[in-house]
């Protein structure tokens, strides 16, 4: 087996979906002609991704036999000294994340023929996620911190395309925009991070940086007494906040799902929100030497994991159930690397992203099914007339509350052990958040599940609340005001959902084939992979756990098999909050359904609370938007119209004009007026001069 992979193999691993992504988006769009028709587009970029996904395999293969790979691949320029370039370091941890990119990314591709098949733009959808497959996979890849910063900039652009890929939608708009704005928040601290460490290690390479780790660690930020490695940690992970969706940074994610369902689970779940959670794994050399970085991603973690499920609990709209589902599953891996479980964190990362995309897919599927109406509140007793999307939605929301022997359990339960065995500051309250967690998980996600797929058959009815289902976010957040085939809202309003006496129907095969393939390793992966990931030698010399930090190697000790691991977890205490969330959301919504309504009714100061999310938007909208357009405001009044317009342009002209003034009246064309003039001036200048002569 050679020690070094192809550097030309691996580069074809991103190059075939921008391959794909160029033939739709250049010939097979408006722009260009349409040279190429929807069957070419759907080829090329299927088999650009199939290309990706079948190579990735490869390497993943090879690296487990003991290949690796780093090294340039383009060098681009020196600056300085400075060397700036693509280069690709190939390890367990790049290759894992290489093929759940190109998997999902896959089955993606191939819903995507089923799910768009009415929309015009058909063709720019396919070279948009293609080129955003090409995007996240240069940034899985990267050796350096120049390329990685390509490619987290270029997912960001490109979710800001998918998001807003119906461009004639206002709220699309303003969604794909808050998206875009808060993650250049988070991306400032990316970069000042990379900076700070670019500045103190003159390299930009992983290996050169992490080289210098003991220098960076007796440094200081200059004028303070902060330590020089924390600042630059924490700085890194506001970028990671940015992108994975942590709080305050999260309030882009649900107002996301104004894009077509198949980007929330290429988006959502698999790729561009997990960057950051890969980001701080891959620094983890880094993150190791700063107990003080360690705690501040452990509180944000622990805050985002639990608040966020809270407010899936509210939530009316398919599609934000399962977005907020996202945002506290991130809040758990995000706990994880802060308790410096940073295997147990890509682990979840990995079964997330099967599972999450099946529920996602599902939800789409469903959307189909119901003629574009995302309300749970119209839905029930689908079971019955889409066996395929039932089944498939419920392995993976029994992956999702972590089931004992699906793949969502092994994650989880290792997260709440390894907090568990944590003892930096602030895991008391991360342990208290992650356990809570798994009651709300479960209820918010069996709440849609016995809405959706049980009960009574709600659709084909008038509704009360049809009114404002449609309504922006400010009612009930459920504010996809449009069929998922881009149709203006106004044309469409009187036919969403079912018309009375029609009847929901099992999506075509290109729907389903997806959810049963992410079905399948939603349900297995977790049991085959744990040992090897967490407990094996697969992330050896890839992630690095200081002496001082214990957790993974207690919970190494404690693990005696996925199957013992099941078995054991029937006595603890988070299986029994998983049951619990569940009987209460049957009881609440199957049983007794006049229980929620008289909690909402007897605290309806909470259920404000929650339906205006925590109020983040208004304060955003207050404190910050409103701060810029005041000193915007300030600044063109006072800056511009009166210091630039008044005093520097106008001033000067009504200098002119005044001095203008004075100078014309002594110009009053008579000739003795001048002639007295001269012989003024002469006389002066005998005066003045008349010292120097006599000297």
């Amino acid at each position: 087996m050679a020690v070094t992979l192809n550097p030309n193999l691996l580069l074809a691993v991103p190059l075939a979906p921008l391959f794909g992504a160029a033939v739709a988006g250049l010939l097979g769009t408006k722009f260009f002609g349409n040279v190429v028709g929807r069957k070419t587009s759907t080829a090329a970029t299927i088999l650009g991704v199939l290309v990706a996904f079948i190579l990735s395999a490869m390497t993943l293969n090879d690296v487990l036999n003991g290949a690796g790979y780093n090294g340039t691949v383009y060098h681009w320029m020196t600056v300085a000294g400075m060397k700036m370039e693509v280069g690709f370091q190939i390890d367990a941890l790049s290759a894992m994340m290489m093929c759940v990119v190109t998997f999902v990314s896959l089955m993606v591709h191939i819903y995507t023929i089923g799910y768009m098949a009415e929309d015009e733009g058909y063709n720019r959808f396919f070279s948009y996620i293609s080129l955003f497959t090409f995007s996240m996979l240069m940034l899985v890849m990267a050796n350096n911190f120049l390329q990685l910063f390509f490619g987290w900039e270029a997912v960001g652009l490109v979710s800001y395309l998918l998001i807003g890929f119906w461009y004639t939608r206002p709220t699309a708009i303003v969604a794909n925009m808050k998206a875009f704005l808060v993650n250049r928040v988070g991306d400032f601290g990316f970069i000042l991070g990379i900076g700070l460490l670019l500045a103190y290690t003159g390299s930009m390479d992983y290996q050169e940086v992490f080289a210098k780790k003991a220098q960076l660690m007796t440094l200081t930020l200059p004028g303070t007494d902060w330590a020089l490695l924390t600042v630059a940690c924490i700085c890194l992970f506001i970028g990671a906040m940015g992108k994975s969706a942590q709080f305050p940074l999260h309030v882009w994610l649900p107002d996301s799902m104004e894009g077509p369902t198949p980007i929330s689970a290429l988006i959502h779940a698999a790729t561009m929100v997990t960057a950051g959670i890969f980001m701080v794994t891959r620094m983890s050399p880094l993150f190791e030497l700063s107990d003080t970085a360690l705690s501040f991603i452990l509180v944000i973690g622990s805050i985002t994991a639990l608040f966020m499920g809270f407010l899936g609990i509210i939530q009316n709209d398919i599609k934000r159930v399962v977005a907020y589902s996202t945002l506290s599953q991130l809040g758990y891996m995000t706990v994880a690397l802060g308790s410096s479980a940073y295997s147990v964190a890509v682990f979840h990362l990995m079964t997330h992203a099967f599972f999450k995309a099946l529920l996602f897919l599902g939800a789409g599927s469903v959307i189909i099914g119901m003629h574009h109406d995302q309300d749970i509140r119209n839905m029930g007793g689908l079971r019955k007339y889409m066996p395929i999307t039932w089944i498939t939605s419920l392995l993976g929301s029994l992956a999702l509350i972590g089931t004992p022997f699906f793949s969502g359990f092994y994650s989880k339960d290792s997260i709440i052990e390894a907090v568990h065995e944590t003892h930096i500051w602030g895991a008391g309250f991360a342990n208290f958040a992650v356990l809570a967690g798994v009651f709300v998980t479960a209820f918010y996600s069996f709440r849609m599940y016995f809405l959706v797929f049980h009960g009574e058959e709600r659709f084909g009815k008038a509704h009360a609340h049809d009114d404002h289902h449609h309504a922006p976010a400010a009612a009930a957040h459920d504010d996809h005001g449009h069929d998922d085939h881009g149709h203006d809202e106004e044309d469409d309003h009187a036919h969403h959902g079912l018309e009375p006496g029609q009847k929901p129907h099992e999506s075509p095969f290109v729907v389903w084939f997806p959810l049963v393939a992410l079905a399948i390793p939603s349900v297995l992966i977790g049991y085959f992979t744990i040992k090897p990931m967490l407990h094996g030698d697969f992330f050896k010399n890839v992630i690095f756990i200081g002496e001082n930090h214990k957790a993974m190697e207690i919970l190494s000790e404690e693990f005696h098999g996925p199957m013992a691991m099941a078995i054991h977890s029937l006595t603890s205490l988070p299986l029994w909050l998983a049951i619990a969330g569940v009987a209460t959301a049957y009881y609440c919504y199957m049983i007794n359904p006049r229980v929620p309504a008289w909690f909402f009714a007897k605290f309806k100061a909470l259920h404000t609370l929650l339906d205006n999310k925590y109020y983040m938007d208004k304060f955003n909208e207050v404190v910050f938007a409103g701060g810029a357009r005041l000193l915007g405001n300030g600044l063109w009044n006072i800056g511009d119209k009166k210091l630039i317009d008044g005093l520097l342009v106008n001033g000067s002209a009504k200098m002119v004009g005044w001095f203008s003034t004075l100078t014309r009246l002594a110009q009053t064309g008579y000739i003795y007026h001048y002639a007295f003039v001269m012989i003024l001036g002469i006389l002066g200048f005998l005066v003045y001069f008349l010292p120097f002569w006599h000297a």
